[in-house]
């Protein structure tokens, strides 16, 4: 006899004796939309070898109700998940996106909508959006996956040196092999040789440096590091609005306290000395302030702060004895003539060693961003100085609880920071592809400036760096009341019609933080030229229309 037991949109439970031949269409006939089989029994007669299949040629069936089985509750329910986890929110793959992957599954099965495609335009991915990957990187990551190439003359020699000297700091010389927790020796080298190289002969000591999973990784580690204390002891964490989801979510979820401070819009989003003395004062009242977060370039924001700024930053963070987690890992990232990117770690040695021995400072880098954009390879590392030795070994087990970040991300990062020289043969390629990249990427972000600020009710400050443009748009008091009858900020609502009509997928400024009464979006410039332009054309249209529906062009010009 064989038995399957199966439930279907009736709640009825079933139990069949088949023929063995029979199965596949038993299966074929319940596996249906409205019902799924759950597991199949054997039971046989007799031995199949001695029986045979042709023996078993009846079918009995009994049906019991669903009420009749008791169910077993689940264990983990919204009631008992932890709390922490159920605080944390990520816009950048929030609803707009997952309404986005919903319509474009659509339009795969032939759904109609008034565009063709979705225009992803919500994160900072830019492979996905078309880029090419920078050769020598991947020239390299190859040879140490399958070393067998280094044979190959298809190979440049400047590559395989590279690639044979990582395998060589590899357990098994395989890139398959777990590394030291703290990542691979050579390539924490490399990485302290490229830090003092970009900083004019500031000291780098490399065992400073820990390869991390992207930026992230090493950003949620520093924390863990800091997080403690309840009531008014409970650690307090200042970080930009509008800035990163990544901070408020790690926050949340480590039951710290978030302490905002706003970023100046009306000053190309610069970090206002005053506004961080403001919210320290503050905070104080209900937490311990331990922890200040820049980021810079700026994410969602683009602006690249000044010396001045970063100077202040840490003589403010000195006085009030806070640790400095500096998020830079759009360095590459600049474009505006008139700015320059300005290390943390530099500024705080100009300022004397008073400051440089004893502020703490995490600074954090990464492949996702700058101009190879291997966001898939997951490789990162951060700089952290002056810890009190005592601390750096519990950094080091924290770190070893995740064994080591992915090694092929770490061969990654190396190119990043160890590229072709002038003097070898694939520096030419490498030159003429960042070059290339880079230099669209700042075409990008003054078409994306120049066209957004030439809508009606939208301001777009320039896009110094990053990848991103954050304007702000005017939403009729109409729109608004809608939003609030929908339960959702008014900006959501926008970036879901806009959505709904053009099929570009952006993200509200509600979820990077932004000040009471004003609205946003982040819109990333990766796209390629022609792409990006008939974005910001089709979001021009849309915005009109918006602004038509909700109100008129004359009232917002009033």
């Amino acid at each position: 006899m064989i038995t399957c037991r199966y439930d279907c949109k009736y709640n009825i439970y079933a139990e069949a004796a088949l023929p063995l031949g029979k199965v596949g269409s038993c299966l074929s006939t319940w596996r249906t939309s409205s019902c799924l089989v759950q597991s199949i029994r054997f039971k046989t007669q007799g031995p199949v070898e001695q029986y045979g299949l042709k023996r078993y040629s009846t079918a009995e069936a009994t049906v019991v109700t669903r009420e009749n089985i008791k169910m077993r509750e689940k264990t983990l329910t919204m009631e008992t998940l932890n709390p922490q986890v159920k605080a944390v929110e990520y816009a950048v793959r929030g609803p707009i996106v997952l309404k986005a992957g919903e319509i474009e599954r659509g339009l795969q099965q032939g759904q109609k909508h008034p565009f063709t495609e979705v225009i992803k335009a919500n994160i900072g991915d830019a492979h996905a959006m078309g880029q090419k990957p920078i050769t020598f990187l991947r020239q390299v990551v190859a040879l140490c996956s399958f070393p067998e190439l280094l044979e190959s003359p298809s190979f440049p020699e400047d590559a395989k040196v590279r690639a044979g000297r990582i395998l060589q700091g590899c357990g098994g010389q395989s890139l398959g092999s777990y590394s030291a927790s703290q990542g691979v020796d050579c390539i924490r080298r490399d990485i302290a040789a490229y830090i003092k190289q970009r900083d004019k002969g500031v000291p780098a000591d490399w065992d400073n440096v820990y390869l991390t999973t992207g930026a992230s990784d090493g950003i949620v580690s520093i924390l863990k590091m800091l997080v403690s204390g309840q009531g008014l002891s409970r650690c307090g964490v200042m970080i930009p609005i509008p800035q990163y989801p990544l901070y408020s979510a790690a926050i949340a979820e480590m039951d710290a306290v978030q302490i905002n401070y706003y970023l100046d819009e009306d000053h190309c989003w610069a970090l206002d000395i005053n506004e961080l003395h403001r919210a320290y004062l503050a905070a104080k009242e209900h937490c311990h302030p331990r922890v200040i977060c820049i980021i810079n370039p700026g994410n969602p924001t683009g602006q690249v702060q000044s010396k001045k700024c970063i100077e202040e930053v840490l003589h403010f963070a000195f006085e009030e004895n806070l640790f400095v987690m500096a998020d830079e890992v759009y360095q590459d990232n600049v474009y505006s003539t008139d700015c320059q990117f300005h290390s943390f770690k530099k500024v705080l040695y100009e300022m004397g060693p008073e400051y440089f021995n004893t502020v703490e400072l995490a600074s954090f880098h990464s492949t996702s961003k700058g101009y190879s954009g291997e966001c898939g390879f997951r490789g990162g590392y951060m700089e952290v100085l002056n810890l009190d030795p005592e601390v750096k070994a519990q950094l080091v087990k924290l770190l070893s609880v995740r064994l080591c970040p992915p090694v092929s991300g770490q061969a990654a990062m190396d190119v990043i920071v160890n590229p072709p020289l002038p003097h070898e043969p694939s520096y030419p390629q490498f030159h003429e592809e960042k070059s290339t990249i880079l230099g669209a990427l700042a075409e990008k972000a003054r078409m994306t400036e120049h066209i957004l600020n030439a809508v009606p009710g939208i301001k777009c400050n320039p896009v110094q760096g990053a990848m991103y443009a954050f304007p702000s748009i005017f939403i009729p008091p109409r729109a608004v009341e809608e939003a609030k009858a929908l339960g959702m900020p008014p900006d959501m609502l926008y970036c879901l019609r806009l959505l709904e009509d053009t099929g570009i997928c952006i993200v509200p400024g509600s979820g990077f933080g932004q000040r009471e009464g004003t609205h946003h979006f982040r819109m990333t410039i990766l796209p390629s030229m022609e792409k990006l332009k008939v974005l910001l054309e089709k979001l021009r249209d849309f915005h009109i229309k918006f602004l038509k529906k909700y109100s008129s062009l004359e009232e917002l010009e009033r």
